[in-house]
């Protein structure tokens, strides 16, 4: 993959950190395990599928904090007493982060059948919602002086 350089830009733009950390962490070669999904399961509601087969709801967590939404998974060790001959499954701990957008939040999440789905939705406030503005059909007004 290609690798872009943002430091021009950098000394150009004021206020725009964010989005020049955005693209090259996204510019950055990011771990495949575990797969997931992001889908859009309304006009604004999504929903991110993670496939963590062998993980219990308590070797999750789900933790959402200043845009970064952070899926930690670490497996406790439950093989001690057996001797396994071939790992096709993985169960190696894993952290994967997702860059949340403002206005969304975490609705919830479940954990069903070796796949965690976390639930998202899109809030804009009443300040930032398109509104009709009506226009008159009349002719315009006059405004009135009074002379003194």
């Amino acid at each position: 993959m290609r690798h872009f350089d943002f430091s021009p830009l950098y000394r150009s733009t004021v206020g725009f950190d964010r989005l020049f950390n955005m693209l090259d962490t996204a510019n950055a070669d990011t771990p495949s395990y575990p797969p997931y999904n992001i889908e859009r399961t309304g006009e604004n509601t999504y929903r991110i599928t993670m496939a963590v087969a062998g993980f219990s709801d308590a070797d999750l967590s789900v933790e959402a904090k200043e845009h970064v939404l952070t899926i930690k998974g670490d497996k406790q060790d439950d093989e001690q007493n057996r001797e396994v001959l071939y790992r096709g499954i993985a169960s190696r701990a894993f952290e994967r982060r997702f860059q949340i957008a403002e206005y969304v939040r975490v609705e919830g999440a479940l954990l069903e059948n070796g796949l965690l789905h976390i639930d998202l939705v899109r809030e804009l406030p009443e300040t930032m919602k398109p509104r009709k503005i009506e226009i008159g059909n009349g002719s315009p007004k006059q405004i009135e002086t009074k002379a003194h």
